[in-house]
């Protein structure tokens, strides 16, 4: 047999490849590619840059130099059946007959075997060389891949979203992505030729996490069209239920309407077994119909609920729906479902159950509390919550006083598996009398449980005490705040309490000492603090109440009382910067009351800021403009800035309040007179004088302008003050005399008994009293020349 021959056009990457294989490869395996036709015009350049010879198998090569032409093998010597791989004394035929036994089909090479031993499954060939590159992944890894990722995003997304740490923008931003990579797989997925092997599962995934996003991140409209994506495709099952979502979406955006249209398309899509979730959809339904004050169809739906699977807040919103209607007898009805519904049982500890009230507890085994029992005590917790707000909303109105419908609540209660709240509920009424300032029933009220309920004694005596230390009994306040710490020695309000009537007492050190007490039982006890603060504040410690308010400050972050004391403390302390920027700060928070403003306008002056000062002094009187100290300001204000038109505005409001305060209508009269219209100036001395008739000022003026105006009553005011200053005079020499007295008498009592001491000192103590009024009439005796600006400095305010 001849040798098959091997071209040379594809001996350069073949027969390399079949240097580096192993031995056991196919020894055809190059006449697989294609027929081996070659011209005779064949050329040596297409092998010019190889610089030796080329190998073949068994060590047998074709020798090629450069510049010669190859070895082009015949036609007929391929058609021939051939014997030998062709060349070489020493090659060895092929035997390719017994290699079904394991056998190489190489034999001897240069006398001696190369083969590997005995492997008749070829088990060798699937080694992979190092050299060798791993195969290439198949179409359907490729997508598995792909549909790996993208799982891994949409659970990235989700974990963002309601993870411990969210972020929705970061989780929006993971569902997008997902839902780009989902559709660039679809495509995938058909230019493969797979597309019916449509992974509907990760497609819905990746929508409704991406729809769930845009509803966290307000995007209403977005997450919108997303979810009908999802619910109109029929490919998707269950997709009908997500008009839930819909629909809360649109409860959200206040379009009640088409929430209720969503709610029922989903209602209509989920078949009965599904009962849950389908009272669920019901009370959303209620819900949109209560916003929508479609009172009627929300009942509707509310009964459907509690006829079937009652819970107590569809029994809570049912009971409002009767309120707003004002059917009383339905009221009750509705309250008689919510409170008889079966409340969710808390398991005692059995080791606690068996212990008597005696036995002490340990506190592994009492905070040591399971999830499940803390989450039924929360349910509990809830409900009692819903109870409590129907019976304080229907008892007023379900009989003709709410004392009667209090009364008829507390029974039903006490009937029900709820009635361990109707004492909370006894509380409540005793709260409704104070809020309509009946006093004396609300303490018949509290004072009833000192021998009906040890359990809520604290919480009675507790207001109790409130309430006698608003009325001014400090006696029996302290009272009942030491019966209820003696109840509850950790009850901070009643510790507070306690404090407070010690403050009233003056006993301030004892009051600090049960604040602080107060405190430590309930760090975030607000009063205990705040009258902390105050008892600092009396005891003249500014820097220590400022400390205390600036904790509190930390809890009650817009409490406006609280940053009035931190801007007041920094007053006292001369810090008038901190001072300012804190009641910049309770501008913020209340920037329309009066009397922060006018006392940021007095730090302002105190700063020398006059136009800031102005500002705010205008803003207060613009709220409020009775503040007297205020309306002087602007009038002096005005006065300081010669525009006497408008000061005589702000005078006159000030006479309209202090009517009888004279200084006013005097200043309105000099607003007239430094104008120049000498003539109103005049009328409304003349007016003043009718109304004081002995006030000197006011008839020195009168003489004065008369004098300028050649008024014929100039006599007449002229005689008038002459005998004023007469009497005037002797006033003063009246006070001399009895000075002169006081001083002899006290010189005699030097050497007198106590009650001659007591006499004399009530003499001198008179005597002073009338040298003080007289030397108040001295002082109004000015002159003529009187400076109108001397009259507006002692208006200003300091």
């Amino acid at each position: 047999m001849s040798s098959t021959n091997i071209p040379l056009s594809e001996s350069k990457g073949s027969m390399n490849n079949m240097y580096n294989s192993s031995v056991d490869d196919d020894l055809y395996f190059f006449n697989s590619k294609g027929s081996n036709n070659y011209t005779s015009t064949y050329k040596n350049s297409g092998i010019e840059n190889l610089g030796g010879s080329i190998n073949g198998v068994g060590g047998v090569g074709l020798s090629v130099n450069v510049g010669q032409d190859p070895i082009i093998p015949s036609t007929s010597s391929r058609n021939r059946i051939t014997t030998a791989m062709g060349g070489g004394i020493n090659s060895a035929r092929p035997m390719t007959s017994v290699r079904a036994a394991g056998f190489s089909r190489q034999g001897k090479v240069n006398g001696s075997t190369s083969h590997g031993g005995f492997d008749p499954f070829n088990q060798a060939g699937y080694i992979s060389s190092s050299n060798e590159k791993p195969p290439s992944p198949t179409p359907e890894e490729q997508i598995k891949s792909l549909e790996k990722k993208i799982n891994q995003i949409v659970e990235e997304s989700t974990l963002y979203l309601s993870g411990p740490n969210p972020n929705i923008q970061l989780a929006l931003e993971k569902a997008k992505d997902a839902a780009k990579k989902e559709r660039l797989l679809a495509k995938q997925r058909e230019q493969m030729g797979f597309g019916d092997q449509l992974n509907l599962d990760l497609t819905y995934c990746a929508l409704f996490t991406l729809a769930n996003c845009y509803h966290a991140n307000k995007m209403y409209h977005e997450a919108l069209n997303t979810y009908t994506i999802i619910v109109k495709n029929k490919m998707f099952n269950q997709a009908g239920r997500l008009r839930v979502n819909m629909g809360n979406i649109y409860f959200e955006q206040k379009k009640y309407p088409q929430a209720v249209k969503m709610y029922r398309m989903a209602l209509d899509q989920i078949s009965n077994a599904n009962k849950e979730i389908r009272l669920r959809i019901m009370r959303n339904i209620g819900n949109a119909c209560v916003k929508m004050a479609q009172f009627q169809d929300a009942i509707t739906s509310y009964e459907t609920v509690m006829e079937t699977i009652p819970d107590f807040q569809t029994g809570f919103n049912l009971v409002l729906c009767y309120f707003a209607l004002g059917n009383g007898e339905k009221m009750k009805k509705g309250f008689q479902q919510l409170v008889f519904i079966q409340p969710n049982c808390i398991e005692q500890n059995d080791e606690l159950g068996s212990l008597s009230k005696d036995e002490s507890i340990e506190d592994h085994e009492v905070f040591n509390e399971d999830n499940l029992r803390a989450l039924a005590r929360e349910k509990k917790q809830i409900a009692h919550k819903y109870i409590n707000l129907a019976a304080k909303l229907i008892a007023p109105v379900i009989e003709e006083s709410f004392s009667l419908g209090y009364d008829w609540v507390v029974e039903t209660i006490k009937s029900s598996p709820n009635s361990e709240i109707a004492n909370e509920l006894e509380i409540s009424k005793a709260i409704q009398y104070l809020k309509s300032k009946k006093f004396d029933l609300a303490i018949e009220t509290l004072k009833s449980f000192e021998n009906k309920d040890k359990v809520m004694i604290g919480t009675a005596a507790t207001n109790l005490s409130f309430l006698y230390f608003l009325e001014g009994d400090y006696k029996q306040a302290e009272k009942y705040a030491d019966i209820a710490i003696n109840n509850d020695r950790y009850n901070a309000k009643a510790l507070t309490n306690k404090g407070n009537c010690l403050a009233q007492k003056g006993e301030y050190e004892k009051a600090k000492e049960y604040y602080q007490e107060a405190i430590n039982v309930d760090a975030v006890c607000a009063e205990a603090i705040y009258n902390t603060g105050l008892i600092c504040k009396k005891m003249n410690n500014i820097k220590e109440s400022l400390q205390w308010y600036e904790k509190l400050h930390a809890i009650l972050r817009n409490n406006s009382e609280v940053i009035f004391q931190i801007a007041d403390c920094y007053e006292r302390l001369n810090n008038l910067q901190q001072a300012i920027e804190w009641y910049n700060i309770l501008i913020s928070v209340i920037p329309t009351d009066p009397g922060v403003l006018a006392k940021f306008g007095s730090l302002a002056m105190k700063k020398g800021d006059k136009t800031q000062a102005f500002q705010h002094y205008s803003e207060s009187y613009r709220y409020f403009p009775c503040i007297i100290s205020v309306i002087a300001w602007l009038g002096a204000y005005y006065v300081d800035c010669q525009v006497y038109e408008q000061a005589i505005l702000y005078f006159e409001c000030a006479s309209t309040i202090q009517p009888k305060e004279i200084k006013w209508q005097l200043m309105i009269a000099s607003c007239y007179r430094r104008s120049g219209n000498y003539q109103h100036a005049y009328e409304k001395y003349k007016k003043i004088h009718e109304q004081f008739p002995e006030n000197v000022e006011c008839l020195r003026f009168l003489v004065r302008i008369s004098t300028d105006l050649g008024m014929k009553e100039v006599q007449e005011y002229v005689n008038k003050l002459s005998k004023l200053k007469a009497i005037s005079n002797n006033n003063s020499n009246i006070s001399n005399v009895s000075s002169n007295l006081g001083e002899i008498t006290s010189s005699i009592n030097k050497s007198s008994s106590k009650m001659n001491e007591s006499i004399s000192n009530n003499v001198e103590n008179s005597t002073e009293s009338l040298t003080q009024k007289a030397y108040k009439l001295n002082s109004q005796n000015k002159s003529e020349e009187l400076d109108f600006d001397d009259d507006v400095v002692s208006l200003l305010p300091d």
